[in-house]
């Protein structure tokens, strides 16, 4: 995970268990006259630590997240890619926006200055496939190597369709997840105008308050959640160190509106009803719910419903929490970092909270871990992500047991 908590996941894990908000005054860009000024920035991103400096720049930041969380979770798993096994290895990672920086800037740079001093590597530095790419062509791996553009839901989907690339057998492993980075003049401009995003800029550690009452809409983030997946029995054969085991995938479409949720949570109900059918598990067995939870009025309300929805009773039993509220919406990068936040709960017996939920919402009445994170001996979590467009996806997240 690169998140703005911390490069690594160490740094990411410790932040979130700890409840630690890491929102801020945006640094990025000069932010005078923008009704938004705050955003959660990765701090501490040194892409020297990562790639090399020619390298650098044939690719736009949210590349450079991508490919320097995938280094990390392939030295993190002790994947080796070797002439034997490169084509049963893939890599499927998603974004929502893709290099929006560059076009930013190649834009002014053909405006200004014309044509011909664009760079020749201004395609390859924005189009979404090319984290992806990038991520093959350090590792030699020639498996399935495909994108997802999803929008906030193109993390999970990129896990997702990983998941089923796997099951039929046509890779042994993949490497898989989202990258983003789009706090620049007109991705904030851009989420503003919809009246997306807070604009609690005096105080940003208490912006994005997923929720609570007093919400006023999400708060940008950047950065890249990557994991390793990998067929069990291939897995096992080579020792490989074992988080948890991916059981279930669901993905659907609301049909309804271009940004908001389908009227009652209806289409995020059938994604969760979807993926649990797919891992062929009841509705009581899920013990955490890592919510979309984005600080929006109705997405909030909405996913509370929906879970009410598909869980009837035992939706008061379960534990759901919204790590947005720490780090703000990674957009597609979300579903990555939030997979592997699952993955990390199952591990480790422990649910990261819901910080800022200091006033809950009437309508968001379950049991959201508000304000510290929770110790629980926890076996199955769920992972949801939604986008606009209607576009839906979850998956299910088992502790691993060897039989």
């Amino acid at each position: 995970m690169i998140t703005p908590l911390g490069t690594g996941t160490e740094k990411s894990w410790k932040g979130f268990i700890e409840g630690r908000s890491a929102i801020r005054k945006i640094t990025h860009f000069d932010t005078e006259g923008f009704p938004c000024q705050i955003a959660g920035e990765v701090p501490d991103f040194n892409i020297d630590d990562f790639i090399e400096t020619k390298e650098q720049k044939k690719m736009d930041r949210f590349i450079h997240l991508g490919l320097s969380a995938a280094t990390m979770a392939v030295e993190d798993a002790e994947l080796k890619v070797t002439e034997s096994n490169a084509e049963r290895i893939g890599v499927i990672v998603g974004a929502g926006v893709g290099g929006l920086a560059t076009i930013e800037r190649c834009t002014k740079i053909l405006n200004e200055r014309g044509p011909r001093r664009v760079t020749p590597f201004f395609i390859p530095m924005t189009i979404i496939n090319l984290t992806a790419g990038q991520i093959s062509i350090r590792f030699g791996a020639k498996g399935p190597n495909s994108a997802v553009a999803t929008a906030c839901a193109s993390g999970t989907h990129a896990i997702g369709d990983a998941f089923k690339i796997i099951q039929r057998d046509l890779a042994d492993v993949m490497i898989c997840g989202g990258s983003e980075a789009v706090i620049t003049p007109l991705g904030i401009t851009g989420f503003t105008a919809m009246k997306a995003l807070s604009t609690r800029n005096d105080e940003p550690e208490r912006a994005s308050r997923p929720f609570d009452k007093d919400r006023d809409g999400f708060v940008m983030g950047e950065g890249a959640g990557i994991l390793i997946i990998e067929e069990m029995e291939h897995a096992l054969n080579r020792g490989a160190r074992i988080y948890a085991e991916l059981v279930g995938y669901g993905l659907n479409s609301d049909a309804s509106h271009i940004t908001s949720p389908a009227p009652g949570g209806e289409g995020a109900a059938r994604c969760m009803k979807s993926a649990l059918k797919d891992a062929s598990i009841g509705a009581e067995e899920i013990n955490y719910i890592n919510a979309h939870g984005t600080s929006t009025k109705y997405g909030d309300e909405l996913e509370t419903a929906a879970i009410k929805t598909v869980f009837g009773d035992h939706a008061y039993k379960l534990c759901v929490s919204s790590t947005k509220s720490m780090i703000g919406h990674l957009l597609g990068a979300s579903g990555g970092v939030e997979a592997a936040i699952c993955a990390l709960s199952v591990y480790n017996n422990i649910i990261p909270p819901t910080v800022n939920l200091e006033n809950p919402d009437s309508q968001c009445d379950l049991d959201y871990v508000p304000l510290k994170a929770r110790p629980l001996d926890l076996n199955i979590a769920m992972s949801n992500s939604f986008g606009f467009g209607g576009t839906n996806a979850c998956v299910i997240l088992r502790k691993f047991k060897e039989n």
